[in-house]
């Protein structure tokens, strides 16, 4: 090899193996945590194996993908990786959950343009929290290192959520009519939307991150992590089959846009904004950044990340069964018959 063509090796390129093998080396102990009985082999094969068992009559597969979005952009600024892994699960099961699915298993990608090992454990560790709170394993994953195509410090991630259901109990909010009561599930935060607009108003604002709000610093608050729904609602579907008519994730597009996905345009679900009391967070962000209450319910969950229909005779034992597994539920409205041209969520 001549002087004047050295060799070169990917660690020159700007990709680091080494630090790929470490990392996979911190992220099997994450991962066994989650293992379910179905998987067969170990994190890093060339494809992840899962069996489907004789749990199901006729399974029907449930998929979903989803990212974080912008509030990545916050987690770098704030130098806090240890949540946005559980929204990225939360945004996929959350998903696949509302047609009645079980999540089974999760594979995630992360991105990066280097490879810092003690980051990306902080995020998979997140991850692997969120698939033991949907009951789901984490069963594999890509890590790619592409030098040039990230600002350093910076990473994206995908995540891939698989389901089953069986076939005859698939929801999909064909059975909702007119009087069906609407259960409001409450939010952990602004969840994985609206950060844009969030991040915006922050840079208009410019509050102290670092202050007291309401007993915790606003910038916890703000990257609190997603609820996720899978285990209480799968509960009541257990105890209570038939019972739940719909669900709708409130994800980008809040009440407003997310509540219409589970109705015939025959129905229009009337919400009574005034039935919960809106969180802290969202009073905050609503004032500072002079916010009009219908862009709220557009963009933001406003303390509702799920919502469940069910039968007025039900309601009351769906509230109870819920709140029994941990969670804080509102009657937030009714589904009615829908007048021609109106819109089919109204807030009011």
């Amino acid at each position: 090899m001549s002087a004047n063509n050295p060799s070169l090796s990917y660690r020159d390129a700007g990709v680091d193996i080494e630090a790929g093998d470490a990392l996979v080396d911190r992220i099997k102990p994450m991962a066994r945590k989650t293992m379910r009985p179905e998987v067969l082999g170990s994190i890093g094969g060339f494809g992840a194996l899962f069996e489907l068992t004789g749990k199901y009559r006729e399974p029907v597969l449930v998929s979903g993908t989803d990212g974080v979005g912008t509030k990545l952009k916050l987690a770098f600024q704030l130098d806090k990786h240890d949540t946005v892994g559980q929204d990225l699960v939360a945004m996929s099961v959350n998903d696949i959950l509302v047609q009645g699915a079980e999540p089974l298993f999760f594979l995630d990608y992360f991105a990066c343009g280097r490879l810092d090992v003690d980051t990306a454990a902080s995020v998979v560790s997140g991850i692997a929290r969120g698939c033991e709170l949907a009951g789901c394993a984490l069963i594999g994953g890509e890590t790619a290192e592409m030098p040039g195509m990230y600002p350093d410090g910076e990473y994206d991630l995908a995540g891939f959520a698989v389901g089953a259901v069986e076939k005859a109990d698939i929801i999909d909010g064909s059975r909702i009519a007119p009087g069906d009561v609407l259960l409001g599930l409450a939010s952990s935060g602004a969840h994985s939307n609206g950060y844009s607009l969030i991040r915006k108003i922050i840079d208009v604002t410019k509050p102290n991150l670092d202050g007291d709000f309401h007993g915790r610093p606003l910038r916890d608050v703000i990257l609190e992590p997603t609820r996720i729904y899978v285990k209480s609602m799968l509960a009541l579907m257990q105890a209570q089959p038939g019972v739940v008519k719909g669900m709708a994730h409130i994800t980008g597009g809040g009440l407003t846009e997310n509540v219409p996905r589970i109705l015939a345009d025959t129905l229009c679900a009337r919400i009574d904004a005034a039935s919960w009391q809106l969180p802290y967070l969202f009073q905050w962000l609503k004032g500072a950044g002079n916010v009009a209450a219908d862009e709220m319910y557009r963009v933001f969950n406003c303390g509702i990340g799920m919502v469940v229909v069910v039968a007025e005779a039900d309601a009351d034992a769906a509230a109870a069964q819920l709140r029994a597994s941990g969670e804080t539920v509102s009657i937030i409205g009714r589904v009615e018959a829908r007048v021609d041209g109106a819109a089919q969520a109204i807030v009011a």
